[in-house]
């Protein structure tokens, strides 16, 4: 076996290399790593990985590199250049390998499957961190608040720094997250890059397809520990305990009332400004909450998607629904305070305290 000089660009060190004779063909061998090239310029530029030396540098921003086509491809970022481009949606992006990834999104491709539970996932990455579940390791120590991470610790860190550095070029609105500004931008431009197979609907994150599947497929995997009541999400769930907690923690600054759920707190300051941003398209109606115009348009539809298990009578409204379930159960949950008589409705109830009021009474 023959020695070969490997000289290295960093000057740091002179390697002498292995020239190995395998069935008639030459390899340039590594002697750090073992790794073999079949020319010496390969093996070269490989040897500078482990001098650590860098000798292609950034003219804009100084960053170096191992290679050249590393300093070529960081450069895009600075140009804004990129060269491969999507041709299902158009996005550009600056690697081939980002691009077949990006097509898993419209394909649908999850090449890289847990063996353990059987999930799987389109990307290498995030197989690699899925697999930490199961192992419970998390090697990623924060060492301002103590806490671990299956993850890199690059996002958890913006947590304390208060660093926003993807900012929106349409609004100008900042996230700590690449992946949040993405998700964000969808909001702009409409796309909904993401499709249930099931029925076809469309939805501008994977977290929201995930959600909108439980419907077909049923599942509730979030459980109230204190009733036993299901959910399709944990957001869900986190609102449903106020029910027992009584918490409200969204208060309206104009009236001080306050709200267990966040959006219901949104519907209600439109009382104060009297904003309906929701308008029916059969009768131009405007409403101030979404839920009230679906309610309206089944005025027009004809529509009673609620149904009475017992009696078979159909309803517009789950809330109609449950009040009339009332008559057939004699349940009367809405109490005076004044007489203590009940009613199987809050409108009843409501009704009645006009007799200790002095107000007048509406015909129901």
């Amino acid at each position: 076996m023959e020695g070969k000089l490997c000289n290295n660009t960093s000057e740091k060190t002179d390697v002498v290399c292995d020239l190995k004779e395998e069935e008639g063909e030459s390899s340039y061998q590594c002697d750090v790593c073992d790794e073999a090239f079949s020319e010496r310029d390969s093996l070269t530029k490989h040897k500078c990985i482990h001098a650590g030396d860098r000798p292609f540098s950034c003219d804009i921003c100084g960053k170096s590199f191992h290679r050249n086509y590393h300093l070529t491809r960081h450069k895009l970022t600075h140009t804004g250049g990129k060269a491969y481009n999507c041709n299902i949606c158009g996005k550009a992006l600056t690697r081939q390998s980002n691009l077949d990834m990006h097509m898993r999104i419209h394909t649908g491709e999850k090449p890289y499957r847990c063996d353990i539970c059987g999930k799987s996932f389109s990307g290498s990455n995030s197989f690699s961190i899925h697999k930490r579940i199961h192992t419970g390791e998390k090697p990623y120590h924060c060492d301002t608040c103590g806490k671990s991470f299956y993850v890199p610790l690059t996002e958890h860190r913006r947590i304390h720094t208060g660093e926003k550095p993807y900012h929106c070029d349409i609004c100008g609105m900042s996230f700590s997250v690449s992946s949040n500004l993405t998700k964000h931008k969808r909001t702009h431009t409409g796309e909904k890059p993401y499709r249930c197979d099931t029925c076809g609907k469309s939805f501008s994150t994977a977290d929201n397809m995930k959600t909108h599947k439980r419907i077909h497929t049923g599942e509730k995997p979030y459980c109230c520990d204190i009733c036993g009541k299901s959910f399709y999400t944990n957001g869900a769930l986190t609102n449903h305990i106020r029910v027992h907690t009584g918490e409200k923690p969204y208060h309206c600054d104009t009236c001080g009332k306050s709200f267990s759920v966040g959006c219901r707190l949104t519907v209600h300051k439109r009382i104060h400004t009297g904003e309906k941003p929701y308008h029916c398209d059969i009768c131009g109606k405007s409403f101030s909450a979404t839920d009230n115009m679906k309610t309206h348009k089944r005025i027009h539809t004809g529509e009673k998607p609620y149904c009475c298990d017992i009696c078979d009578k159909s309803f517009c409204t789950n809330s109609t629904l449950t009040n009339h379930k009332r008559i057939h159960t004699g349940e009367k949950p809405y109490h005076c305070d004044t007489c203590g008589k009940s009613f199987s409705s809050g409108s009843h109830l409501s009704n009645h305290k006009h007799i200790h009021t002095g107000k007048k009474t509406i015909s129901l």
